[in-house]
């Protein structure tokens, strides 16, 4: 009722002044939202007249070529102009002060993945992160980032973009046991399927996983749909320590220099390159390159296999 009636008291206030003439002090509409942050500039990046970039909590544009000039740092005359504030205005920007340390901030994940499933989180990424220190932090800022979204590039085309949680073909969930093995198929025959960002499939990938990450996945495999740093652990596993069909591990393919076309052999080379499937290479090559100028650096040599 208090309310009500200061509401009534400001309107007959405000018609007054109009009738008067006067100007009245009425309360401030809400204040526009900031614009979206443009990818975050790094150091490594070069930057032609036009171009943008966010840095501490702006936006800023390149009024001529540059490389490694920070925005805000030039003055007015530099070489940076300052667009105004982005994002929700404070005092960071994606990929700038970043508290978890990871390369990609949190803003840049939900940008990469505008569609993803709810289980897949990005505090369940950097809860995963633990378990391979040396993941997309070896190197170079330019090899850190190039790491992240090799990673994140090839998860994406696993999952439709991070949508998928599970394999599809369910037909295919009972041919996963190798009933072979000594430690069997203790969660049952057909439960086994693939399953997190790379699918881990397979009995021994459960067991070989569970046992790097010192989780029973044999025991119970359906952890990695239930957990979100389980199933990213268990990605980061498959990333770190397995060359599947490819030499290399996809981990050791970015920090080595060999490149992002290594990295699909690694995952799913037998079935993609050397010419078996030009189009799924591509997909992932699309999204890696996508993904690296939202992060702010260039892809690099040897994007195909």
């Amino acid at each position: 009722m208090i309310r009500a009636l200061r509401r009534r008291t400001l309107s007959l206030a405000a018609a007054a002044a109009v009738t008067l003439g006067l100007a009245v002090a009425l309360p401030a509409s809400p204040a526009a939202a900031a614009p979206a942050c443009a990818s975050a500039w790094t150091s490594s990046a070069v930057y032609t007249g036009g171009t943008s970039a966010s840095y501490n909590g702006h936006n800023w544009q390149a009024k001529w070529w540059t490389q490694g000039e920070t925005p805000g740092t030039t003055g007015q005359w530099g070489v940076w102009s300052d667009q105004g504030a982005c994002g929700d205005g404070g005092g960071t920007d994606p990929g700038t002060g970043n508290p978890s340390g990871f390369v990609v901030s949190e803003a840049q994940f939900n940008q990469m993945f505008p569609n993803r499933n709810p289980f897949y989180t990005y505090n369940g990424l950097v809860a995963a992160l633990s378990a391979y220190p040396g993941f997309a932090n070896t190197g170079d800022d330019t090899v850190k980032r190039r790491e992240a979204a090799a990673f994140l590039a090839n998860v994406s085309h696993e999952t439709g973009g991070l949508v998928y949680i599970v394999e599809q073909n369910t037909a295919n969930y009972p041919h996963y046991c190798d009933a072979s093995r000594p430690y069997g198929c203790p969660a049952g025959q057909a439960a086994y399927y693939g399953r997190g960002p790379i699918q881990l499939s397979w009995n021994f990938n459960y067991k070989a996983a569970g046992d790097a990450l010192g989780i029973n996945l044999l025991a119970n495999p359906y952890l990695v749909e239930q957990d979100p740093a389980v199933a990213m652990k268990t990605a980061l596993w498959y990333w770190n320590t397995q060359n599947g069909p490819g030499t290399m591990t996809a981990h050791a393919a970015m920090v080595n220099g060999a490149g992002f076309g290594e990295t699909i052999r690694s995952i799913n080379g037998s079935l993609e390159c050397n010419g078996g499937n030009p189009a799924q290479v591509q997909s992932r090559v699309s999204k890696y390159q996508s993904f690296t100028q939202l992060l702010g650096v260039t892809p690099g040599n040897n994007l195909s296999c």
